[in-house]
């Protein structure tokens, strides 16, 4: 699906994107260089990125000056690289990491930019977000003001303590992006890891697998980090977060559209082959209805990124918008991921195809970035200023 509003250039790249997923990283899908939890191992990451580095098509997103593509540009380019659960990896578009690049490149120092975004950009350090705390502590989750891990100035350092849950990637990243609270407010900083102050609690075994250092619990216990490592100003943590949370949120759907996008071609496949009670499943109404629903649904979710993306590139926060493209997107895709594994049968539920992991990746989707509930009430009392607002 072209879009004849998006530049030659970004359709270009997008394009180099699908054939290097296709041709190259699905291979990889029965690659055995996973951890005990499923997920990929770092060395099977590397190696995906050096052949990634040789195509021309490592952080594609991130143009060589240094300046990124615009959202909408983003758009068909990482759903390209969500062809294959380990097209993101492989093309360094994958969350944590592409969020992350996407903040420092718009409010890091150009110290900041050098020491840590550099790395990442050029595919050789992973990175980790330090936000959720443990519910069985009372930190934070989806109300970010619940944060109790704490800041206090020490001379030129910060000193945090505290405990974080649900690190995306911290096992093997080289770079963290902290959050604590201090008296004058949230605070972000920037941290080079492991770092001998921050200890695993556990990595629990998790829904999805497609995500290397899979999701730590951990301890920060009189975590040292020099004043010149915090992002902006104390008590600007949660600005700073905001810059990062739309487009972020927007990436996810993304990447994830774009494998439910192969998720479909696999069952529409297996459709068409597959015959029982004397026709292919395709022409059992049944199964051809669900095939066509999944094609309004991808049509749907398409038109809601791109709308969401174009909101964005008007420089806008775009934090309603995002709320509203998370949740019709998700759970668009919970749809149709289920739908491929129900035209499937019982070869949908193997790990023959990809099919089934990318119905279990997505529906931890619906919780990551913020669950659709907390979205739709969020968006419930938008509604109602709205109208408090309207009654004069």
């Amino acid at each position: 699906m072209t879009n004849p509003a998006i530049s030659q250039r970004a359709q270009d790249i997008a394009q180099k994107v699908e054939t290097f997923v296709r041709e190259v990283v699905v291979p990889y899908e029965k690659d055995p260089r996973r951890d005990h939890h499923g997920a990929p191992l770092d060395e099977l990451v590397i190696e995906m990125r050096e052949k990634a580095r040789a195509a021309g098509v490592l952080t594609p997103h991130i143009l060589p000056d240094g300046s990124h593509l615009t959202q909408r540009e983003t758009a068909v380019v990482l759903i390209k690289s969500g062809l294959s659960p380990l097209g993101p990896l492989a093309c360094n578009t994958n969350a944590p990491d592409e969020g992350n690049m996407y903040l420092l490149g718009h409010v890091g120092s150009d110290d900041l930019k050098e020491r840590f975004l550099k790395p990442m950009v050029e595919g050789n350090a992973r990175s980790a977000f330090f936000m959720t705390e443990p519910a069985d502590w009372g930190g934070a989750g989806s109300d970010p003001s619940m944060m109790k891990t704490t800041c206090v100035r020490d001379g030129d350092h910060w000193v945090v303590n505290g405990r974080k849950a649900f690190i995306t990637g911290y096992h093997g990243a080289k770079i963290g992006i902290v959050m604590a609270k201090a008296d004058e407010g949230a605070c972000m900083f920037l941290v080079d890891l492991p770092d001998p102050a921050i200890s695993i609690e556990t990595i629990p075994n998790t829904i999805d697998n497609s995500m290397p250092g899979g999701h730590a619990v951990l301890t920060l216990n009189d975590l040292r980090i020099p004043a010149s490592q915090m992002l902006g100003q104390a008590g600007e943590g949660f600005k700073y977060a905001q810059v990062r949370l739309s487009p972020a949120r927007l990436s996810h759907c993304m990447r994830w559209l774009g494998a439910c996008i192969r998720s479909h071609e696999i069952a529409t496949d297996y459709a068409c082959r597959r015959e029982a009670f004397g026709k292919a499943l395709i022409d059992h109404e049944g199964v051809g209805f669900m095939l066509a629903e999944n094609r309004i649904d991808l049509q749907q979710a398409e038109l809601m990124i791109d709308w969401c993306a174009t909101v964005l590139d008007t420089g806008s926060l775009g934090t309603v918008e995002s709320s509203m493209a998370k949740v019709a997107v998700s759970e668009a895709l919970m749809r149709i991921a289920d739908r491929c594994v129900q035209v499937m049968g019982g070869k949908g539920v193997t790990d023959d195809t990809i099919v089934e992991q990318v119905f279990r990746e997505i529906r931890a989707f619906r919780i990551y970035d913020g669950p659709t509930e907390v979205h739709k009430w969020s968006l419930a009392k938008k509604i109602k200023r709205e109208w408090k607002e309207a009654q004069g």
